[in-house]
């Protein structure tokens, strides 16, 4: 039998696919946390200028 039958494959694929989605997942969350904090200061400096 060889090493690289359907069954390793498709787990190799499987793990490879969910650490992608892993770190795209934590590039959106990052994104949008520095949306949000980028988003507070700028309230903060606006009323703070007025």
């Amino acid at each position: 039998m060889s090493r690289n039958n359907e069954k390793n494959i498709k787990k190799h694929n499987d793990k490879l696919h969910k650490a992608q989605d892993r770190v795209k997942q934590s590039a959106i969350t990052r994104k949008e946390q520095l949306k949000q904090i980028v988003k507070k200061f700028n309230e903060a400096n606006e009323s703070g200028t007025k």
